[in-house]
């Protein structure tokens, strides 16, 4: 017996839109204030607020890219959960509670707190946007190779109008649901999610009697490395032979990339509008704490995926065939997880090999959309409370005047990210967010660490933390192979245009530090201090008192 696996994930993608859509349509019903669309009136509980973060965190990076990496590059592939998880260590001791206390809505509440609050907020509201589209690019672009595989769609073009699709449905989940709605829908795909990783890891754990030792072999085996695929090296740190720099540069590359990771987290703005949607600082560390659990767990299963579809999955399968030089043609591995699906079910054309690819794919799905409208959401509330309320209408304007900004700059956001997504298909995504994880950590993380716990901070250093992160980190990325002068650049070869100087492809080691430098450089090169502020936001962010009020200049 076989089954259409095709026309069962399509119907499986609808069912979820139409219950995703349902939810978000009562979350609307239930938002009668402004709190309710930027942080779901305070109301989530720790339970609640903790699978939401996680379906925030466990995106398609995490569920196709990190995947995709250990099925073709092995241990090194697993570098990103490991700074992944790590990461929420920085956000849980340093980072939750106080912003949680000395904020409202957005990132930039907090670090306007005891600052000149127009020039701040301007410089918040775009590092956020930035900040956000380019982790939407990752979640798109998975959008569009998942899909495409299970609808079987090899026109370049259908990917092009599922990314569109994408767009508009998150598009729809945040101006209709705003966040309680966008909350309901993460939830659900947090169950789904670790329900169908466990399934599979269950499975392929089975086809091997549970025993890691033969499961790991097998994958080295069908890699065609051995035991080097069990080692470090195969994507990170290469050791070019004859080429001692391309050797070192491949380690500092790696140590770039780590430290992104792993700062990252603190200062990725969807992260950060999390805290705000629990009504104290203690539920706050509990949902972190639910996050932590939740979000560990997966990326443990992680491992069993990804040499999991090594071990079941031929090579040329997971790289989409090879090119006549015997290299992949899609080194990104963005599809390793259906395809394992596939395999576990049986294989193509039978029925379990149909409903697994159909499940695993709606699965994927939900995660890109509930990720997506996460990020969405915090760009646009971000754009309407801190640059229109706080620097265009200068305080005055209306709560529904900045929802309806909001709801504008969602489209118009969704818009741009369409467009750039459309053009940056075939990189992985793991290493997309790996970039977006360097620029939060460049330009959000100082602002938010300095101004939290740095007496004389002041305003010139948080508008030159953020700006000067910002900018190291997105001139070094235009500077970088990313962008050109490599086969997989942003702008083709065929082109003629090279501008690739700076030799590593996560610029985090340079930009990560000079952040934290323009910080120090600005504030002591002002005379700007207050200390009734500061006095104020140390007693907020430590005790919860007058917690929502708007600071008193």
């Amino acid at each position: 017996m076989t089954v259409d696996s095709t026309l069962l994930a399509f119907i499986l993608f609808a069912a979820f839109i139409v219950v995703t859509l349902g939810l978000v349509t009562y979350a609307s019903r239930q938002s009668r204030k402004a709190s309710d669309f930027y942080n779901a009136g305070g109301s989530l509980n720790g339970f609640q607020n903790g699978l939401a973060i996680s379906a925030d965190y466990m995106s398609a990076a995490s569920f196709l890219g990190i995947a995709g990496l250990i099925s073709l590059y092995g241990f090194d592939g697993f570098f990103y959960s490991v700074g992944f998880l790590v990461a929420w260590l920085l956000a849980l001791l340093l980072v939750a509670e106080p912003l949680r206390n000395t904020g409202r809505y957005t990132m930039g509440d907090a670090v306007a707190f005891r600052m000149r609050e127009q020039p701040v907020r301007a410089a918040a509201a775009g590092s956020t946007v930035i900040v956000s589209i380019f982790y939407l690019l990752a979640q798109m672009v998975g959008a569009g190779a998942l899909v495409a595989l299970l609808l079987d769609l090899t026109d370049p073009a259908a990917k092009n109008w599922i990314i569109v699709a994408v767009g508009a449905l998150m598009v729809v989940y945040v101006t209709i649901g705003g966040m309680r709605g966008t909350t309901y829908v993460q939830i659900t795909q947090a169950f789904l999610l670790i329900a169908g990783a466990a399934a599979m890891t269950f499975m392929v754990l089975l086809n091997f009697d549970f025993n890691i030792n033969d499961l790991l072999n097998k994958a080295g085996e069908m890699s065609g490395q051995g035991g080097a695929f069990l080692e470090p090296g195969g994507r990170f740190g290469v050791e070019v032979v004859g080429d001692a720099w391309a050797t070192l540069i491949g380690k500092i590359d790696l140590i770039s990339l780590s430290l992104a990771l792993v700062l990252g987290t603190a200062g990725l703005p969807h992260i950060l509008i999390r805290f705000y949607t629990v009504p104290t600082a203690r539920v706050a560390r509990r949902s972190v704490n639910w996050a932590i659990g939740n979000i560990g767990l997966f990326y443990l299963m992680t491992i069993a995926l990804g040499f999991g579809a090594a071990a079941l999955v031929s090579r040329e399968v997971l790289g989409r065939g090879l090119n006549d030089d015997g290299s992949l043609v899609d080194a990104s591995g963005n599809v390793a997880a259906p395809q394992l699906a596939l395999e576990l079910g049986g294989g193509d054309g039978s029925i379990g090999g149909g409903f697994m690819l159909a499940f695993i794919g709606a699965v994927a799905f939900a995660v890109i959309l509930a990720t997506v409208s996460g990020l969405t959401l915090a760009s646009s509330s971000s754009f309407a409370h801190d640059l229109y309320g706080g620097v265009i209408r200068k305080g005055k304007a209306s709560s529904k005047e900045e929802v309806h900004v909001a709801r504008i700059a969602t489209v118009v956001i969704g818009l741009v990210a369409v467009v750039l997504a459309i053009f940056s298909q075939g990189l992985n995504v793991a290493f997309l967010v790996g970039l977006a994880f360097a620029i939060a950590a460049s330009a959000n993380l100082p602002a938010v660490l300095l101004s939290m716990f740095w007496k004389r901070f002041n305003t010139r250093g948080a508008v030159f933390a953020i700006y000067g992160g910002l900018g190291a980190a997105l001139l070094l990325l235009v500077l970088s192979p990313n962008f050109t002068g490599a086969s997989n650049s942003l702008i083709p070869l065929s082109t003629g245009i090279d501008l690739n100087i700076f030799p590593l492809r996560n610029p985090g080691l340079i930009s990560i530090p000079f952040g934290f430098f323009m910080g120090w450089l600005g504030t002591i090169t002002s005379k700007e201090s207050d200390p009734k502020m500061w006095a104020e936001l140390e007693v907020r962010s430590l005790t919860g008192a007058d917690v929502g009020k708007p600071a008193v200049h």
